[in-house]
């Protein structure tokens, strides 16, 4: 959840913000994306899903206010995206859904291996 809420985050604000908004890839921001990753001291199940479902209602408060789905922001510089390619708000969006989907998934495998019990199949 932690991830999930992080992720959704900065994805949200680069609908707003542009590139600006994913910032660095140097070491310190490194460091803080792996902690996403991770409950650190201080962390709880209650607080994670609380801030879970603030990032979600502050998505909703984008979506809604946004003129267009169709409006875009250009991809920072990086590797692993297109050069010179614009992400619209509809693209993010469907990334959010897809990023969010898939760590159900991967939970859904740990729970299962935990449980014995499968919700398909």
């Amino acid at each position: 959840m932690k991830h999930v809420a992080l992720v959704e985050e900065a994805w949200v604000d680069f609908i707003v913000r542009g590139p600006d908004a994913i910032g660095s890839m140097d070491d310190a921001a490194q460091e803080s994306h792996a902690a996403g990753f991770r409950m650190l001291k201080g962390d709880f199940l209650e607080s994670l899903l609380a801030t879970y479902a603030s990032v979600a209602s502050a998505t909703s408060e984008v979506v809604q206010s946004t003129r267009s789905l169709d409006e875009s922001q250009p991809l920072p510089d990086a590797p692993w995206f297109e050069a010179g390619a614009c992400w619209s708000a509809r693209r993010v969006l469907l990334h959010i859904i897809a990023e969010a989907a898939q760590h159900s998934g991967h939970a859904d495998i740990i729970r299962e291996s935990l449980d014995g019990a499968k919700t398909t199949g």
